[in-house]
């Protein structure tokens, strides 16, 4: 990818993340918001909007890190296993266990109640409902279907390890960033998974535009 188009996928990414966060945030966290429009601080209301706006594109900074991380995991397991179907296997093995920890060692201990499970198991299908969207639409765009689990495997457990990542420390309104997080998460890195090949097909073309500029330059120079 050349480095306009790349700069053009990290911002786009950024305000996929600054914007999903701050829209989200306004439903999930109106609490936070609502004092500040009582009271008429609309500079306050504003700035904690924004902080919103800049936690978000945090997210998607982890999001972007998180997708080269697995290009070059994915390269490396391909390898490893000599063969696609293979590597695909382990894949699904892997989300099934990510699936587990999740329910076990992340959910169960803070679930104190019905209520909180409810709200647990509610972000679990988000999650994996996204993850099958995107897979779907993503073998729709690249006619593959062996791509399938390896999308899955990138929405599902690529997308929990941020996730968790980014809650560490937070001990305030656990629930609230529980689900705040996970929203700029999904979008971004749904967003790179279908959009990257689009970015470096324009890069392929920006390439060939540039050298048949160079050939022509040069030619130019020889005949005069």
């Amino acid at each position: 990818m050349t480095i306009r188009n790349w700069f053009k996928f990290f911002v786009v990414a950024m305000l996929i993340g600054g914007g999903v966060t701050a829209v989200a945030s306004l439903f999930i966290r109106w609490n936070f918001f609502q004092p500040y429009l009582v009271a008429g601080e609309f500079g306050e209301f504003i700035a904690a909007f924004t902080w919103m706006i800049l936690l978000g594109f945090t997210m998607s900074v982890i999001a972007q890190a998180g997708f080269f991380a697995y290009l070059t995991l994915h390269q490396i397991g391909v390898g490893v296993f000599k063969t696609l179907t293979l590597w695909n296997w382990v894949q699904l093995l892997l989300i099934v266990i990510v699936l587990v920890d999740l329910v076990i060692f992340r959910f169960a201990p803070d679930a104190k109640s019905v209520g909180d499970w409810l709200f647990y198991i509610g972000l679990l299908v988000f999650l994996v409902g996204a993850a099958v969207a995107t897979a779907m639409k993503k073998v729709n765009m690249t006619g593959k279907k062996h791509v399938l689990i390896s999308a899955m495997f990138f929405m599902i457990v690529i997308t929990s390890l941020e996730w968790i990542i980014a809650l560490m420390g937070r001990q305030d309104n656990i629930n609230m960033y529980v689900a705040l997080l996970l929203f700029p998460l999904v979008a971004v890195n749904a967003y790179q998974l279908l959009m990257l090949p689009k970015y470096n097909e324009k890069s392929e073309q920006d390439r060939k535009k540039l050298e048949e500029r160079r050939k022509a330059r040069k030619q130019t120079a020889q005949q005069s």
